[in-house]
């Protein structure tokens, strides 16, 4: 009996962060790809695609976590190592020499050999010619690379990947430059050596359609990872006018993903009696506090609004796909005031707050003091303790738990606003289910419900 084989993890970045300076570009990435997988790497610009590139080829080095290669760290690789296992195809490449098409491909074969200006030898030529040709550029060997058109350039920069004989091949927007001939014919000669060479592929592609035609699995990054898993379920279109900003139509185009980008309404300004289709509950969470209640929310097809949250924090990650508008803030940040702003944009249109048991810190503080301001106009509140067995804030109006006092890190001043809440008519529950029966006996016309899917 011959036992099934079991997938090869050959890159792994465990819970990676990193940012120049005080400015954190990916916060705790953590992804897995196996031997032969094709993945493609989508989200705006500015959200983390090149930098994770990067990081993964050893350019750069994460502020923390950990990427593994081939299950060893990559730093013990070196970086000849690193470079015969794992190639990279930037989007363009100028050089101020006038070198021909072979003698760049030629530098592919450099962590083979033991100078760089070393001859090379009988092998290297052999590999050489051989990737010219598969790459389809054997015809161009005497050309200048400089006079090359765009998608020349391309293929000749995958050439030069291919005479590495990497494992690995990492595209930086290989398709961003070029016209839709030489698009395709790039990513039908990387799938073609995927196919062949079993070599495992990762991209940052900015066109989605051509992410989902060519890659099974696609990563969404807004600087974390938003979703990852196949076309079907990340190119969905309200995650993506999350991401993106933009209103996208998904259909099916000969048996793939296809979408197509709608344009903005003439008249954008919302009338006096279209502000009631706004979500009317707002969520405050954190930590982890509110993934229980989003998803009931969600299962309950209650349309909801949460924040502000700060990227990276699992309650932000989840609230990007459940919730009909987030309020961002940047990882590990007080809430500033632009995102206070916005905060208190939203209490105003909203019927409903509930406030989860998040930790309560300084940079949080902010956020209670507008929950209390606007339960004093007039704002419903619910109050959601924590579950049994952990930390329970257990306010009803009768006593203060010291429990609270275990989750309050600004010396007491969380717990005497939630205390000031208590006293100025928010109401607590005990569960999550218990919010559910309050808003279906109390607010059935009050909340706008999504239609079944």
């Amino acid at each position: 009996m011959v036992a099934a084989s079991v997938p090869i993890e050959q890159l792994v970045g465990q819970h990676i962060t990193f940012g120049y300076n005080e400015q954190t570009l990916l916060f705790d990435v953590s992804l897995r790809v196996q031997a032969g997988e094709m993945v493609a790497l989508l989200g705006p610009n500015g959200s983390g695609k090149t930098t994770l590139l990067r990081l993964l080829s050893g350019v750069l080095r994460p502020r923390q976590g950990t990427i593994l290669l081939e299950g060893r760290d990559l730093r013990s690789w070196g970086r000849r190592g690193i470079a015969r296992r794992i190639a990279v195809v930037p989007q363009d490449l100028h050089t101020p020499f006038q070198f021909t098409v072979e003698h760049m491909v030629g530098m592919g074969r450099a962590p083979f050999q033991s100078s760089f200006l070393g001859a090379p030898s009988k092998e290297d030529d052999v590999m050489v010619a051989e990737a010219m040709e598969e790459a389809g550029v054997a015809s161009l060997a005497g050309r200048v690379f400089n006079e090359l058109s765009g998608g020349e350039r391309q293929r000749v920069m995958i050439a030069m990947a291919l005479a590495q004989q990497p494992a690995i091949l990492l595209l930086d927007e290989p398709t961003s430059h070029l016209d839709i001939k030489y698009q395709i014919e790039t990513l039908e000669l990387v799938r073609h050596l995927n196919q062949r060479r079993a070599t495992t592929v990762i991209a940052a592609i900015h066109d989605l359609n051509l992410a989902a035609r060519y890659f099974p699995r696609l990563i969404l990054f807004q600087r974390g990872i938003v979703a990852d898993a196949g076309p079907a379920e990340v190119l969905d279109s309200a995650l993506l006018k999350k991401v993106y900003g933009v209103d996208v139509q998904v259909g099916i185009m000969r048996g793939s993903v296809h979408l197509s980008i709608l344009p903005p309404a003439e008249n954008t300004r919302a009338e006096p009696h279209e502000v009631e289709q706004h979500p009317h509950i707002h969520v405050l969470a954190g930590g982890g506090s509110g993934e229980v209640l989003m998803r009931a929310l969600a299962d309950e097809r209650y349309a909801f609004s949460a924040g502000a949250l700060n990227i990276g924090d699992s309650d932000h990650t989840l609230a990007l796909r459940l919730a009909d508008d987030v309020i961002t803030e940047q990882p590990y940040a007080p809430i500033s005031p632009g995102a206070l702003e916005h905060v208190r944009e939203r209490f105003r249109h909203t019927g409903i707050l509930i406030l989860c048991p998040m930790p309560i810190g300084p940079g949080n503080v902010p956020l209670l003091r507008e929950a209390l301001a606007a339960r004093r106009k007039g704002l419903t509140i619910l109050l959601l303790d924590a579950p049994k067995g952990s930390v329970s804030v257990c306010l009803d109006g009768k006593k203060n738990s010291s429990e609270v006092v275990a989750r309050d890190y600004t010396g007491g001043e969380g717990t005497q606003i939630l205390t000031e809440l208590v006293g100025a008519g928010a109401i607590s529950f005990a569960s999550v289910q218990e919010v559910l029966e309050w808003l279906r006996q109390h607010a059935p016309n009050n909340v706008v419900v999504r239609p079944p899917a």
